[in-house]
C-alpha cells in the first residue's frame, strides 16, 4: 500500500512541497538505517540546533522521525529536493573537486575530512574515497545521500548553511515528525 504523504508534503520557504518519491526514499532510509545514527552524543549536532522547535526527544523513535524531518526541509532549502543538483555557481569557494556541493543535500567531498566514518561510508558504498567519486555517487545512489547527509549532520550544523543560519528551524514542523513517526512505526 502506497504511503500517503500530508504533513510531510508541506511547503518549504520558496522551495515548493517535497516530492512524494523523495518522502518514500527519507522513510525506506529511516526504517533500515541503524539506531547508532540517532542516538544521544555529547556534540552540537542537528538535533541540539532543532531542539527549540522539536524537542524535547521522547524516545528513538521520536529522534529517527526528526531527522527525517530536518532532512525533508534541508533538502528543500540545498536544492529544491533535485537528487542530481551540482555546484553552487554562488559560492566562490566552490572550486574544486573537494569543495563542490553535490546532489539534494548539497555535501561537498571535503566533508569527509571531519570523520573517517564519512570516508569510509564512501568506500563502502562506491569503493573509493576520491572527491569525484563523491560527486556522481551522491547524485546517483539516494540511500547513500540521505545516509552521508545524516551522519554528517550528527558530527556539526557548520557544514549546510541553512542549518548553521538556522534557515530552517521556522519551517520544521511537529505534525510532519508525527507522521513520520507513523510511518516509521
Amino acid at each position: 500500500m502506497a504511503r500517503v504523504f500530508e504533513a510531510t508534503r508541506q511547503k518549504v520557504h520558496n522551495r515548493g512541497r517535497p516530492p512524494a518519491v523523495f518522502l518514500d526514499a527519507l522513510v525506506d532510509w529511516g526504517l533500515a538505517a541503524p539506531d547508532t545514527v540517532f542516538e544521544r552524543n555529547a556534540r552540537f549536532d542537528i538535533y541540539s540546533s532543532v531542539a527549540g522547535e522539536l524537542g524535547p526527544w521522547q524516545d528513538l523513535l521520536h529522534r529517527k522521525a526528526v531527522m527525517l524531518e530536518a532532512l525533508r526541509v534541508l533538502a528543500g532549502f540545498e536544492s529544491s529536493w533535485d537528487w542530481n543538483a551540482g555546484v553552487d555557481t554562488t559560492n566562490p569557494d566552490s572550486n574544486t573537486p573537494c569543495t563542490q556541493e553535490a546532489g539534494i543535500f548539497q555535501c561537498s567531498g571535503n566533508s569527509m575530512s571531519l570523520s573517517a566514518e564519512l570516508r569510509q561510508l564512501l568506500r563502502d558504498s562506491a569503493g573509493s574515497d576520491s572527491c569525484e567519486v563523491f560527486i556522481v555517487h551522491t547524485k546517483r545512489d539516494h540511500r547513500f545521500a540521505i545516509d552521508y547527509c545524516a551522519r554528517l549532520v550528527r558530527l556539526t550544523t557548520r557544514h549546510h548553511g541553512p542549518i548553521k543560519h538556522r534557515h530552517i528551524n521556522p519551517w520544521l514542523r511537529r505534525d510532519a515528525v508525527d507522521e513520520f513517526r507513523r510511518f516509521l512505526s
